[in-house]
């Protein structure tokens, strides 16, 4: 069996327990000998004596100088009857090292990792309770898809390409080190997953192998992530990965979580993860939930069955984690239909079959992958279409000239007076205009600093191949692709479903 059936068969029989905080338990780690906790010269170690830069709270880098510290960890989780543990791995991107000096050794650090959690579980694993080594990557604090300059909102921090870099290393160090599936989480920008998804998958089509992918939100206070995003347009955007398993993570305690979760669960065509906080900080930086506490609060997600996969984020500890799965045996797991190796809805306006062609009636679906029903498309929220017959668009004009602030501006004023009874999505064709590729991602970048048009999926139109890549790397929902070109429209469909994107059918 791969790990993927391994995986399925599991999720499928019981509720699988993931681990708890790495942070925490590295601050709260102590030298046996000494008492006293890791500081900067352990964080350094010999290697890095002379490094330029402090390096204590890279938590990461203590794979590569005290191994010991991370395997403990790791086995304190196991022992207290973790299925699953996290690698210490979370800020080994080379964009999050970059803040420590370390950039240039991202890939070494994330194989290290996955090779210290592999040690772990293969001491641990049984024939009839198998152990596994998720390959944790983390959000990073740079955004592709939020501005942090609010006199120009179409800039952003960070590129696609730079981002999808930097996960490719520390994706390929992950697998290469042995982890079994790679776990995307903590998401806050679902365009930062989406260039996670694609590197991952890039790296499996290179090598051959199949490498599963989870991928878990973090949400606010609003029930949405920080990018604006619904559960439902979350799982949406993220279903193109053919993902192991969707969730959330992180946040606030189990308690806050219940109705973000039952979205996902509800909504989600593949087993649902679940790994929040012991509850919340106080004035001390103490987070408040016992393990007791915790576990009561997870147990009525458990007792709902909403969830294949269970554990704790920030503040939990090995004591979080025997509690909770002491509460997991006495439920059964979230049920999840399989159906020719692919997972279909439960949602009630499901229509994909195996052979990825709607049973509906309706004509030019959208071709939104083997997961989902061919008419969901989503900005911040999920839309459903019955086709893709639209209206000419009062912005072109502007959009043709290169005016994209002011196609912009149009289409605000379109949308409030229209009421969403015409326009179904934010269409842009910049092949006329003088600098197509910097209008078409100013339109794109900036329609997403307001709520009123970013609720819209993003339709691009053109025909250009390098055009409409470069467009659907701007994209955080699910948008559509509608290409004008002469070229084979088979790449075309392969490159915006590689994307995260719908095509006409």
């Amino acid at each position: 069996m791969s790990v993927r059936e391994k995986l399925n068969a599991a999720m499928a029989e019981r509720i699988l327990i993931l681990d708890g905080a790495m942070g925490s338990m590295v601050q709260a780690y102590r030298f046996p000998d000494t008492g006293r906790p890791p500081c900067e010269q352990d964080y350094r170690g010999q290697r890095f004596a002379n490094h330029t830069k402090p390096l204590a709270g890279c938590n990461d880098v203590l794979c590569l100088t005290k191994p010991e510290i991370i395997i403990g960890i790791h086995e304190a989780y196991l022992d207290a009857g973790a299925d699953i543990i996290e690698t210490c791995s979370l800020n080994s991107t080379s964009a999050e090292l970059l803040n420590f000096g370390l950039e240039g050794l991202a890939y070494e650090i994330s194989r290290a990792s996955a090779q210290l959690a592999r040690k772990a579980v293969y001491k641990f694993s049984t024939s009839d309770k198998p152990r596994f080594a998720a390959g944790s990557m983390g959000p990073t604090a740079k955004s592709a898809a939020i501005t942090r300059d609010v006199d120009n909102p179409q800039i952003r921090q960070i590129t696609w390409d730079v981002m999808e870099a930097a996960y490719y290393d520390n994706a390929r160090g992950l697998v290469d080190g042995g982890a079994d599936f790679l776990l995307i989480e903590t998401v806050y920008d679902t365009l930062n997953a989406k260039a996670a998804v694609h590197a991952i998958q890039r790296l499996g089509r290179e090598s051959g192998r199949d490498i599963p992918i989870v991928v878990s939100a973090t949400f606010t206070e609003t029930g949405r992530i920080y990018t604006g995003q619904t559960p439902e347009a979350f799982c949406v955007s993220m279903l193109h990965a053919n993902p192991l398993a969707l969730g959330l993570n992180c946040s606030f305690g189990a308690d806050k979580l219940q109705k973000p979760l039952g979205q996902i669960s509800a909504f989600a065509g593949c087993p649902v993860c679940f790994y929040p906080n012991a509850g919340f900080p106080d004035a001390h930086g103490h987070y408040t939930d016992s393990p007791e506490t915790m576990a009561a609060a997870a147990e009525l997600c458990m007792k709902d069955r909403l969830v294949n996969i269970i554990g704790g984020c920030c503040g939990s500890t090995p004591a979080h984690i025997s509690a909770i799965a002491a509460k997991a045996r006495n439920y059964g797991p979230r049920p999840f239909q399989k159906v020719n190796g692919n997972f279909t809805t439960n949602h009630t306006n499901n229509t994909n079959n195996t052979n990825n062609k709607s049973t509906t009636n309706n004509t030019n679906n959208i071709n939104a992958g083997k997961r989902m029903s061919k008419n969901y498309l989503c900005g911040t929220q999920v839309l459903q279409f019955d086709d893709l017959r639209l209206q000419p668009v009062p912005w072109q004009a502007a959009l043709d000239r290169g005016d994209f602030e002011e196609a912009v501006n149009i289409a605000r004023e379109a949308v409030s007076a229209d009421a969403g009874k015409q326009i179904k999505v934010l269409a842009v064709n910049a092949d006329r205009a003088p600098d197509p590729l910097n209008t078409l991602r100013n339109f794109i970048f900036l329609t997403m600093a307001y709520s009123d048009l970013a609720v819209f999926p993003v339709l691009i139109e053109s025909s250009s191949r390098d055009l409409i890549v470069e467009g659907l790397k701007c994209i955080q929902g699910r948008g559509i692709v509608r290409y004008t070109g002469a070229s084979a429209t088979d790449e075309i469909s392969r490159i915006a479903e590689e994307y995260g994107a719908g095509f006409p059918a």
